[in-house]
């Protein structure tokens, strides 16, 4: 649930100038950070009656289906060629099938306000790591200022004050390895499959049907049948994989194309807000005040190192 680029799995780029939408892209910007936002609620949902790699494979199942049946419609045809489905099942496990699996487990042991703040935190792993790996994002003091301001807001959150006190240290570090594993994927994306000729529908299906492979190998190996299907749980589990997924895919895809990368991922800002408020208002977590202040820190932060200013480098 990162938006550190443009567009979440899609590793190629729209050239097309986009078609006019039925639906005003403000009503589908709410749209998604509704759905990104709740997604940290449907994860903990599932969990009550899930192992978390079960969790997983089902949000990745139905996923792919709402992503295949795009292609259906729009008569896509998956990507060919040995190396690019090799560079797609590392962008897989990256992009979808780690994070989404550390997610579901950190959850087991940590509020989902806390998990949706951490996710927060993915542009501000992404701009520290591509000062070292991305040559052409030159840093400038603003977004180094940023970088700082934005893990400044993560201890806060932490409350690294207080010792951690109360906190489930390794829930939380899952989470934030959750949110590191994004912009990993996405430096790699970029190295790897950023002029392919694929259109970004195709390639994310193929994407997250590799995904799905990849947890349909792993789950049987460390989770059982479970007993009885829990109902409330396998919806929160269908509903996390056909919108959290898939359909969210398709609206920031649409966002994307209509009105600029820029604007489309300003998502980012409110799906720890809604994250937040799901949790307090329907799960009735409780809540510190480290953690929205934190949270304001490490939006304000990761909104400076998106600056596209030319201020002095550092």
């Amino acid at each position: 649930m990162s938006t550190v680029t443009p567009a979440r799995t899609a590793p190629a780029a729209e050239t097309s100038a986009p078609p006019r939408r039925a639906v005003d892209w403000r009503l589908r910007f709410g749209g998604l950070s509704l759905i990104w936002g709740f997604s940290f609620l449907l994860i903990k949902v599932g969990t009550d009656g899930y192992a978390p790699f079960q969790v997983t494979l089902g949000r990745l199942l139905f996923g792919t289906l709402v992503l295949v049946a795009a292609m259906a419609v729009k008569r896509e045809r998956l990507p060919r060629g040995a190396r690019t489905w090799g560079h797609l099942a590392v962008a897989a496990l990256l992009l979808n099938a780690l994070p989404f699996s550390l997610f579901a487990f950190a959850e087991q042991t940590v509020p989902s306000t806390l998990a949706g703040i951490c996710n927060a935190t993915s542009p501000l792993w992404g701009m520290a790591l591509s000062l070292v790996a991305l040559s052409e994002d030159r840093p400038t003091r603003r977004r180094v200022a940023g970088l700082g301001i934005g893990f400044l807001g993560v201890l806060t959150v932490l409350g690294v004050w207080q010792g951690f006190h109360g906190l489930d240290v390794t829930g939380t570090a899952m989470a934030l390895l959750a949110s590191l594993s994004y912009p990993v994927g996405w430096i790699y994306v970029r190295r790897t499959l950023a002029h392919t000729g694929n259109s970004h529908l195709a390639m994310t299906g193929a994407q997250l049907l590799l995904a799905t492979a990849q947890l349909a190998v792993v789950t049987p190996l460390f989770t059982s049948l479970p007993g009885h299907f829990a109902l409330v749980p396998l919806l929160a589990i269908i509903a996390l994989g056909a919108l959290g997924t898939g359909l969210a895919v398709l609206l920031q895809y649409g966002l994307v194309a209509e009105v600029g990368p820029t604007t489309a991922q300003m998502v980012t800002y409110f799906i720890p807000v809604i994250a937040t408020a799901a949790g307090v208002a329907v799960l009735g977590e409780s809540l510190s005040w480290s953690t929205p202040v934190g949270a304001v820190i490490v939006l304000a932060g990761a909104a400076l190192t998106q600056a596209k200013g030319r201020g002095r480098q550092a």
